[in-house]
């Protein structure tokens, strides 16, 4: 077993609540619990505590009604006489909303300040078990990052996703409308109802973007329940009119949750007992083969190091040569959306579909919060044959996710190759060098990018930016304009990304990474087939100009993001804090 990261959680792990109930000089402490109506007697201090961890905030679609969800969660598990403590943790982003200005540099790094709330709201409360309620991009990997951190009893479950709008449309569809409009194949009047009509309810943004990619993660890895990920949050009452409500199927699964967090705290099934090395393989097996969000990368190899498990990039590539894409759903398929998957059958046909395949290294009988995974998949209906798709009718035979490699990415980079078209799977062309996603944006809505350009964007990523900030912007004006451009960058993308766009450039132009010393003109050649990157510049050259650059100064100093940019590492980590890495690296599970 893991190390507790302190004293104060080995106790936690050994005593639970009684840490806090238990002897005569806590009675201070339990009168205060009476204060809150948490207990009703000091007689209850004898029942299990276990604590709601929510994230309902209205700055949120995918949140807005999770206090609902919580509450009906809360009742859930009083029913079962548990005492329960109810908490909300706040830095809770939506990322479309902090798009295209300054705010987005907060995104990325609030994933840290969410499991460090949790670390803390746990740690000075101790409990005997926990369940956290989130749905949106940060949130998720936050809450399953602090699961396996304190390693406790635990669940995870989710808002789940929003129903798509207006004839199939969805965030992505406004993004790339504005590209459209720039280029003047459609009007502000059609933008601006579009923009009115393609997210009307609550729920995680509707396509196969970062929030929904590790909502159904979260069932492979086996943190979550089946139907986690899929289970669509709202319900049409009349489409037409587009008023919804909550969906019922949802709250079950919500109630549920207090079913399944009694059976992992009774059997005392720990986080890291289901999160291994073969659970993390599951994971990427399943990104793969469902055309996830290109951050998945960045929170599952988070995850793994939180864990304390030796996960190398480079093994992504060796389960996607074995893993085909049996599924694709918006932005690599515009027209299918969360729900369709869900009503052929979830996360659980996909993995069913891939087990059926056998090629893949699927591990069924690992634990999972609610059993084992082989349950949840062989009670899975059969692929459906148009949202999953098997044989030879499969998207793809490789995976949706690559790892690039070569001169411009030592350690790494990343591509979703499900968004990818055939014919730019290999592309060659000259380089157009922009320091920041601001000056590359309004270059292209400028018409300065062209057809057989490569935008580099640098100095965007984890340190750099900092905080990483999303390229939804370019990269949906770059396919609104209809420019057959490629774009790579130190940053990344939003789960909206389509395109051949790569990422997670490792190292960071921040840290001295070649990105840096790229020079406008210079030939860069992607060959997404053979997963390299390369920079068509002699060796020698290449040298010198690093030996050239001048140190890198942070763009941000004080606050919070001040603090980041010292200890954040390149993405081929995660982008975890260097604490973590340090602090692990004579841990490591194998």
């Amino acid at each position: 077993m893991k190390k507790a990261i302190n004293e104060g959680f080995e106790a936690i792990r050994k005593k639970g609540s009684r840490v806090v109930t238990e002897g005569k000089h806590l009675l201070g402490n339990a009168g205060l619990m009476v204060a809150t109506a948490t207990l009703e007697t000091l007689a209850d201090r004898r029942k299990p505590f276990v604590t709601v961890i929510n994230s309902y905030t209205t700055h949120i679609p995918g949140h807005v009604h999770l206090n609902v969800l919580g509450e009906r969660l809360v009742a859930a598990l009083k029913a079962k006489g548990y005492n329960v403590w109810y908490a909300n943790v706040g830095a809770a982003i939506c990322d479309g909303v902090a798009m295209g200005h300054f705010g987005m540099k907060y995104s990325l790094p609030s994933r840290e300040l969410i499991t460090d709330q949790i670390e803390s709201i746990i740690g000075a409360h101790p409990c005997d078990a926990w369940i956290g309620i989130g749905n949106c991009d940060k949130i998720i990997p936050g809450m399953l990052n602090a699961m396996v951190r304190i390693n406790i009893p635990s669940v995870y479950v989710s808002g789940g996703p929003m129903l798509a709008g207006q004839n199939k449309t969805d965030l992505i569809t406004i993004f790339e409308g504005i590209g459209k409009e720039a280029a003047g194949k459609m009007s502000e009047k059609d933008l601006e109802k579009l923009a009115e009509t393609a997210c009307r309810t609550c729920g995680s943004c509707a396509g196969m973007f970062t929030a929904n990619s590790m909502n159904c993660l979260a069932e492979a890895i086996g943190l979550a329940q089946p139907g986690n990920g899929t289970i669509p949050a709202a319900k049409w009452v009349d489409r037409a009119q587009m008023t919804w409500e909550i969906n019922p199927e949802r709250v079950k699964l919500v109630e549920r949750a207090a079913d399944t967090l009694e059976y992992v705290l009774k059997n005392r099934i720990l986080p890291l007992d289901i999160v291994t090395k073969e659970a993390i393989d599951n994971a990427f097996i399943l990104d793969l083969a469902m055309g996830g969000s290109s951050n998945t990368v960045l929170h599952t190899l988070a995850l793994a190091c939180e864990a304390g498990i030796a996960y190398p990039l480079e093994r992504i590539n060796k389960l996607a040569k074995l893993t085909p894409t049996f599924c694709k759903v918006s932005p690599s398929r515009p027209d299918v959306h969360l729900e369709d998957v869900d009503r052929v059958g979830g996360i659980a046909a996909i993995l069913k579909a891939v087990w059926k395949d056998g090629r893949a290294p699927l591990k069924l009988d690992l634990k999972t919060c609610t059993g084992v995974l082989r349950t949840m998949v062989e009670r899975a209906p059969d692929a459906d044959g148009d949202v999953i798709r098997t044989g030879k009718n499969v998207f793809s035979e490789q995976g949706g996710l690559a790892i690039l490699y070569g001169n411009l990415a030592p350690e790494g980079a990343v591509v979703k190759t499900a968004g990818v078209e055939k014919d730019m799977m290999r592309f060659t062309g000259r380089a157009k060098c922009y320091d920041s996603q601001d000056e590359a944006l309004a270059a292209i809505l400028k018409g300065k990018v062209t057809d057989g350009d490569v935008v580099v964007i640098r100095y965007e990523g984890p340190k750099g930016g900092p905080g990483m900030m999303e390229m939804l912007s370019p990269t949906s004006a770059i396919k609104g304009r209809g420019i057959r451009a490629a774009l790579i960058t130190d940053g990344r993308f939003s789960g909206g990304t389509r395109g051949l766009c790569i990422g997670h450039i490792s190292p960071e132009a921040a840290a001295g990474g070649p990105i840096a010393v790229i020079r406008n003109g210079d030939v860069i050649e992607i060959d997404a087939v053979k997963r390299t990157l390369r920079l068509v510049v002699p060796a020698k050259e290449i040298k010198t100009r690093l030996k050239k650059l001048k140190p890198f100064k942070p763009k941000v100093t004080r606050g919070w993001l001040g603090r980041y940019s010292r200890h954040v590492l390149s993405a081929h980590t995660g982008a975890v804090m260097d604490n973590n890495v340090l602090y692990e690296n004579s841990k490591r599970r194998k």
